[in-house]
């Protein structure tokens, strides 16, 4: 295996983050629901992993403003535009795979 600095791998793991969230802001098609369901995590889990780290340095960010990181825009816009009624499957899958979340 590469061996990387500590500094490297920051840095690296940072570029990963930003893309994985370009790639959702660009991927409005796709649900919290489905990515909860297939991956077992979703945006707003990133938005709060992004602002449990931020807090545990010490700084104050906000649930609000953590998912305005993520979503690109405030997260009751995002609902607005791209949120719909999750499926009776999708809401099947969820419930059942709830524990795990």
């Amino acid at each position: 295996m590469t061996s990387l600095s500590q500094q490297q791998r920051t840095e690296f793991e940072a570029a990963a983050f930003r893309t994985l969230v370009e790639h959702l802001r660009q991927r409005t098609d796709v649900q919290n629901i489905d990515l909860m369901n297939l991956g077992g995590f979703c945006r707003n889990c990133l938005s709060n992993w992004y602002q449990q780290a931020a807090n545990e340095a010490g700084v104050d960010l906000s649930r609000d403003d953590a998912r305005e990181l993520v979503y690109g825009m405030p997260y009751a816009e995002w609902k607005d535009r791209y949120q719909t009624e999750a499926t009776e499957e999708q809401k099947a899958a969820f419930a059942q795979s709830k524990p795990d979340h």
